[in-house]
Protein backbone atom coordinates (compact mmCIF):
# COMPACT_ATOMS: atom_id res chain seq x y z
CA UNK A 1 0.00 0.00 0.00
CA UNK A 2 0.96 3.69 -0.75
CA UNK A 3 -0.45 6.45 1.48
CA UNK A 4 -0.59 9.68 0.02
CA UNK A 5 -1.39 13.06 2.03
CA UNK A 6 -1.96 16.38 0.06
CA UNK A 7 -1.41 19.89 1.52
CA UNK A 8 -0.99 23.06 0.02
CA UNK A 9 -4.63 24.09 -1.15
CA UNK A 10 -6.09 27.41 0.03
CA UNK A 11 -8.02 30.32 -1.57
CA UNK A 12 -6.22 32.45 -3.64
CA UNK A 13 -7.46 35.75 -5.81
CA UNK A 14 -7.09 35.05 -9.48
CA UNK A 15 -3.65 35.70 -10.84
CA UNK A 16 -1.91 34.32 -7.65
CA UNK A 17 -0.31 30.81 -7.28
CA UNK A 18 0.01 28.26 -5.08
CA UNK A 19 1.93 24.92 -4.50
CA UNK A 20 0.70 21.83 -3.70
CA UNK A 21 2.53 19.10 -2.54
CA UNK A 22 1.76 15.11 -1.81
CA UNK A 23 3.99 12.91 0.92
CA UNK A 24 3.79 9.54 0.13
CA UNK A 25 4.29 6.90 2.70
CA UNK A 26 4.07 2.83 2.83
CA UNK A 27 5.22 0.77 -0.16
CA UNK A 28 8.08 1.95 -2.62
CA UNK A 29 7.33 5.18 -4.16
CA UNK A 30 10.44 5.96 -6.74
CA UNK A 31 9.44 3.42 -9.09
CA UNK A 32 5.48 4.66 -9.37
CA UNK A 33 4.75 7.50 -12.23
CA UNK A 34 2.70 9.86 -10.02
CA UNK A 35 -0.37 12.25 -11.24
CA UNK A 36 -2.46 15.12 -10.44
CA UNK A 37 -6.20 15.31 -11.18
CA UNK A 38 -9.03 17.66 -10.19
CA UNK A 39 -12.81 17.59 -9.23
CA UNK A 40 -14.59 20.92 -10.14
CA UNK A 41 -17.57 21.84 -7.63
CA UNK A 42 -20.23 19.50 -9.59
CA UNK A 43 -17.86 17.97 -11.90
CA UNK A 44 -16.30 14.74 -12.98
CA UNK A 45 -12.55 14.18 -11.92
CA UNK A 46 -10.22 15.09 -14.45
CA UNK A 47 -6.58 15.02 -15.28
CA UNK A 48 -4.20 18.06 -14.70
CA UNK A 49 -0.62 16.45 -14.45
CA UNK A 50 1.50 13.35 -14.85
CA UNK A 51 5.10 12.77 -14.03
CA UNK A 52 7.42 9.43 -14.54
CA UNK A 53 9.25 7.91 -11.60
CA UNK A 54 12.04 9.21 -12.92
CA UNK A 55 10.96 13.05 -13.26
CA UNK A 56 11.83 13.23 -16.88
CA UNK A 57 8.45 12.65 -18.61
CA UNK A 58 5.31 14.78 -17.62
CA UNK A 59 1.92 15.97 -19.48
CA UNK A 60 -0.15 17.93 -18.79
CA UNK A 61 -3.98 18.71 -19.32
CA UNK A 62 -4.44 21.61 -22.19
CA UNK A 63 -5.99 23.75 -19.73
CA UNK A 64 -3.52 23.96 -17.22
CA UNK A 65 -0.64 24.04 -19.97
CA UNK A 66 2.56 26.53 -18.98
CA UNK A 67 0.84 27.51 -15.80
CA UNK A 68 1.19 24.78 -13.51
CA UNK A 69 4.39 22.61 -13.13
CA UNK A 70 4.37 18.85 -11.53
CA UNK A 71 8.10 18.01 -10.32
CA UNK A 72 8.98 15.63 -7.93
CA UNK A 73 11.87 14.26 -5.00
CA UNK A 74 11.92 10.72 -4.83
CA UNK A 75 14.99 11.09 -1.68
CA UNK A 76 11.92 12.23 -0.04
CA UNK A 77 8.89 10.69 -1.20
CA UNK A 78 7.50 13.90 -2.30
CA UNK A 79 5.17 15.09 -5.75
CA UNK A 80 4.19 18.99 -6.17
CA UNK A 81 2.60 20.97 -8.17
CA UNK A 82 3.40 24.70 -8.74
CA UNK A 83 0.30 26.41 -9.72
CA UNK A 84 0.74 29.77 -11.58
CA UNK A 85 -1.64 32.68 -13.11
CA UNK A 86 -4.87 31.00 -11.26
CA UNK A 87 -8.35 31.41 -12.49
CA UNK A 88 -11.79 30.77 -11.22
CA UNK A 89 -11.83 27.54 -13.56
CA UNK A 90 -9.12 26.08 -11.46
CA UNK A 91 -11.07 26.02 -8.47
CA UNK A 92 -11.58 22.31 -7.46
CA UNK A 93 -10.52 19.54 -4.80
CA UNK A 94 -7.09 18.74 -6.42
CA UNK A 95 -5.95 14.74 -5.39
CA UNK A 96 -2.26 13.45 -5.61
CA UNK A 97 -2.37 9.63 -6.98
CA UNK A 98 0.01 6.97 -7.65
CA UNK A 99 0.38 3.95 -10.13
CA UNK A 100 1.73 0.62 -10.16
CA UNK A 101 3.87 1.46 -13.16
CA UNK A 102 6.79 4.12 -14.24
CA UNK A 103 5.54 5.90 -16.96
CA UNK A 104 2.90 8.87 -16.90
CA UNK A 105 -0.56 8.64 -17.80
CA UNK A 106 -3.00 10.58 -17.75
CA UNK A 107 -5.93 8.29 -17.60
CA UNK A 108 -7.54 8.08 -14.12
CA UNK A 109 -8.41 4.95 -14.38
CA UNK A 110 -4.67 3.75 -14.57
CA UNK A 111 -4.03 4.67 -10.79
CA UNK A 112 -4.60 2.96 -8.07
CA UNK A 113 -3.41 4.76 -5.02
CA UNK A 114 -5.29 8.26 -3.94
CA UNK A 115 -5.17 10.89 -1.55
CA UNK A 116 -7.82 12.31 0.11
CA UNK A 117 -7.66 15.56 -1.94
CA UNK A 118 -6.81 19.35 -0.69
CA UNK A 119 -9.14 22.39 -1.92
CA UNK A 120 -7.92 24.92 -3.83
CA UNK A 121 -10.63 28.13 -4.32
CA UNK A 122 -9.39 30.74 -6.91
CA UNK A 123 -11.76 34.12 -6.46
CA UNK A 124 -12.41 36.52 -9.19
Amino acid sequence: QVQLVESGGGLVQAGGSLRLSCAASGRTFSRRAMGWFRQPPGKEREFVATISWSGGITYYADSVKGRFTISRDNAKNTVSLQMNSLKPEDTAVYYCAGRGRDYASSSLNDYTYWGQGTQVTVSS
